[in-house]
């Protein structure tokens, strides 16, 4: 025992030495963790400079990237084309095209139009609203083809397979850089001569050019169609006079009324009857400051769910798949949102839809109003106050969309049959009207050479057939756009 006591006693006394006595010490470094303390305590200073940096940094690059979207993409229509889903290929091939001129001084521009049935039945023409085109309508031409009606489709300038841009020349007013006034010296040498040059230089010391004299350049520039009341009526007076449609029944859709309410007006003698399709007062179904905001709207058209999620909210809920890529890619393609946004911002907001039904031309057009019931409530208290407007006009709810589902389409194909089979069929009258001179001539030098190549094959009505038919490869049925050329390149 004693041994053991003095051995406690001397490891009681070994702490108590000075030079033992760190060990006991150490346990107490445990304390010093506030070293790291004091780190975290002085970095906060600078990371929000540091936070807000890189924040930046990444927003700006996000938004760089989503406005450099566009021009990733090919503007040339053969490479668009190429690169389209099966569907809306196939849909163009059974379509065609139709030349139009919009504004006097400017190149014709090519309108699609999508049809079917027989040509000697009553005309059917559906105008679809901004965002849409004759793609949403093509089963509802399809049934009412199966229906014994010629039902059209039409792509409305800026939409679907037609042209959105035309080219304009501009003048450019302002002073001549010194690369410009270098290039003109130039040109000038080029004409004159270089001795002439070098006479100007030696003896005037400077470039032979007029100083403080704006100069004026002509430049041609592609811009977005913008297509106004007057643009309109042009179009479908274009229209359904190359494809002989008079008198028909028209269709229109959603922002459709508004941008051919004047026209409707000035050629209501020529309609059987008119249908109003989920049709507004003003504004259009599609949101049009979804396609304004500038990442919003390369969001929207860049990325499947933001678009499905878009369409519907306001247009469509049953959109899906082949389809509903579809409708982005003919919007997003060549340029087609900038001209559904400038001709969106041309509509007429106060357009008077009560003032417009009263009036005396339509006092004998069969008229009738199709409405989505299963909408909204809110959609359903505007179709009342649109029937309270039209209130000649028979009103009829339907159970699709805004815009026309696949599903629906013979819904709509029924009830527009509906109102054109209770009307008197249409007596058509074949008016030979003379053509004009400058085919006239064609088709005469054609007939003459035609005559003395073909002197001892057969009559005089076998070689007429093949004059019409060389005039329409020749270029007369392409000159009224109605040959198979439709404008690709291909």
């Amino acid at each position: 025992m004693a041994i053991i006591t003095e051995h406690e006693d001397e490891h009681i006394d070994q702490p108590g030495s000075p030079s033992k006595s760190k060990p006991k010490i150490k346990p107490k470094l445990k304390s010093k963790p506030p070293k790291p303390e004091s780190r975290t305590t002085t970095t906060p200073n600078q990371n929000p400079f540091i936070f807000w940096f890189y924040f930046t940094l990444i927003v700006s690059l996000i938004t760089f990237f989503f406005v450099s979207l566009p021009s990733f993409s090919s503007s040339d229509p053969k490479t668009w084309f190429l690169k389209l889903p099966t569907i809306l290929r196939d849909h163009y091939s059974k379509g065609r095209t139709i030349k139009v001129q919009i504004n006097p001084n400017e190149p014709a521009i090519e309108v699609f139009a999508y049809s079917q049935g027989p040509r000697t039945s009553e005309n059917v023409l559906i105008i679809h609203g901004l965002g849409c085109s004759s793609f949403t309508f093509r089963n509802v031409v399809d049934d009412l083809a199966s229906n014994g009606l010629f039902a059209v489709a039409l792509d409305l300038p800026g939409s679907g397979f037609s042209d959105k841009t035309v080219v304009r020349e501009r003048e450019i007013v302002g002073d001549p850089g010194v690369f410009e006034r270098f290039m003109e010296v130039y040109e000038e040498i080029k004409e004159k001569g270089i001795f002439w040059g070098f006479d100007n230089l030696i003896e005037s010391g400077h470039l032979p050019y007029e100083e403080g004299k704006p100069r004026i350049s002509t430049r041609k520039v592609v811009e977005p169609l913008d297509l106004g009341a007057q643009e309109m009526d042009r179009v479908l007076g274009q229209v359904i006079d190359s494809m002989g449609l008079a008198p028909l029944h028209l269709v229109l859709h959603d922002s459709a009324l508004v941008m051919g309410a004047n026209w409707v007006v000035k050629n209501a003698g020529r309609l059987r009857s008119l249908t109003l399709i989920d049709t507004l007062p003003r504004g259009m179904a599609l949101p049009i400051w979804a396609l304004q905001v500038p990442v919003l709207r390369d969001v929207v058209l860049s990325i499947d769910y933001a678009f499905e999620s878009l369409m519907s909210s306001c247009c469509s809920k049953k959109f899906k798949g082949s389809n509903l890529e579809a409708h982005r890619v003919l919007m997003k393609g060549r340029d087609g949102r900038e001209t559904t946004v400038g001709i969106g911002k041309k509509l007429n907001q106060s357009f008077d839809l009560a003032e417009w039904a009263s009036m005396d031309e339509f006092k004998s057009v069969p008229m009738q109003v199709l409405w989505s019931g299963s909408w909204s409530q809110e959609w359903n208290e505007e179709g009342k106050r649109v029937a309270e407007a039209v209130s000649q006009a028979k009103f009829v709810y339907h159970s699709g969309g805004r815009w026309p589902q696949d599903d629906t389409s013979s819904e709509l194909a029924e009830k527009i049959n509906s109102l054109i089979s209770s009307l008197p069929k249409t007596e058509k009258i074949v008016d030979d009207e003379p053509l004009p001179e400058h085919i006239q001539k064609k088709l005469d030098e054609a007939k003459a050479g035609g005559n003395h190549h073909h002197q001892g094959h057969g009559s005089h009505n076998h070689h007429d057939g093949h004059i019409h038919d060389d005039g329409a490869h020749a270029g007369y049925m392409d000159a009224y756009g109605l040959g198979h050329g439709h404008g690709w390149g291909m």
